[in-house]
């Protein structure tokens, strides 16, 4: 297992490698500059050569890069243009928001996903069946960013049953140690605070997990059918092992690695993909500040987001290799 692990790793050092020069160079190509994103078209040339002098932005681009790796290596991801604190304090400080948004977004696509997958497998031709394929389908097709503007419209405009935006009632005194404001809450015996956060999340978490929701449901669909017929399962029906079992142990436990594989994807894209999200909310996560870093070419923000998403890739795709061995035991990850 160390041996997989430390491989794995391995491999990460030239990943890294060349999306470091991916995203420098990729972010180097966007239109305009930050110069003029901060001064404004009007800005003198003697102003935006100031700003590239201060920033170094004047330099020949392999040195502005060996520069930046240098940096990097040290844990030093540079400052932001926006705001000029520290990248890795910006992240650290909205991590946080987006973690939590991130793995409701991930029980509610989960929780509903699997179970409807099973039933839809079970009934399978039959309206259960058909019903689960349609709404995977419209979960797929619906945009993010309609499906969050139609749900702030009815639920939080009209209704009323939910706050429209950001992440906790501004008139809550709450006490906030760690950051993620639902444990904060639960630690600290605030539990209106707690409860105010969830409510928060439960739009933004909805609008997030919903095409995530679709695929697990598919994914779950298609591989209990290709399991619930399998030799050992018509074996062990034919020898009386209860349905509880036939259904635990025989279909869903050997079903899960696709589904498993799925979900370890999911949650990359459900973390990387709250751009959206996150600005129609006004939540103020990892997302909404990126959205703003790309409008004004922030580029130790861009750059550090590409690397950070990688990493989270990498331990959450290790995570998922790992789990293999403990799903099924016949599996051997090298």
């Amino acid at each position: 297992m160390l041996r997989v692990i430390g491989k794995r790793l391995a491999l990460l050092i030239p990943t890294l490698v060349g999306l470091s020069v991916g995203a420098f160079v990729g972010v180097r190509a966007l239109p305009g500059g930050p110069a003029v994103a901060l001064l404004g078209e009007k800005a003198t040339p003697e102003a935006i050569e100031r700003i590239n002098e201060l920033y170094g932005f004047n330099r020949p681009i392999i040195e502005q890069y060996f520069t930046w790796l240098g940096r990097l290596l040290q844990g030093n991801f540079g400052s932001s243009i926006q705001t000029g604190r520290p990248v890795t304090e910006e992240f650290a400080n909205r991590f946080p928001a987006t973690f939590e948004l991130s793995m409701l977004a991930l029980l509610f696509a989960v929780g509903i996903g699997i179970p409807l997958g099973y039933f839809a497998a079970k009934h399978h031709g039959k309206f259960t069946d058909h019903s689960a394929v349609v709404a995977s389908l419209i979960g797929i097709t619906i945009p993010v960013f309609f499906l969050a503007f139609i749900l702030k419209y009815v639920f939080a405009v009209k209704l009323g049953w939910l706050p429209p935006d950001g992440r906790q009632n501004p008139r809550i005194d709450a006490t906030h140690p760690t950051g993620f404001y639902v444990w904060d809450g639960i630690i600290t015996g605030e539990f209106d605070a707690a409860w105010d956060a969830v409510m928060h999340l439960i739009l933004p978490a909805i609008a997030l997990g919903t095409i995530s929701l679709a695929i697990i449901t598919r994914i779950t669909r298609a591989s209990v059918l290709e399991v619930k017929n399998a030799d050992f399962v018509r074996t062990g029906r034919a020898k009386g092992v209860s349905n509880s079992t036939i259904r635990d142990r025989f279909i869903l436990r050997n079903a899960m690695l696709p589904v498993v594989t799925t979900i370890g994807l999911q949650t990359g894209l459900l973390i990387s993909g709250a751009v959206l999200t996150e600005t129609v909310f006004a939540f103020p996560g990892i997302g909404s500040f990126l959205a703003r870093a790309i409008f004004t070419r922030d580029f130790p923000v861009l750059q550090g987001f590409i690397i950070f998403i990688a990493l989270a890739y990498a331990l959450i795709n290790l995570a998922v290799d790992v789990s293999y061995r403990f799903i099924d035991p016949r599996v051997r990850v090298s």
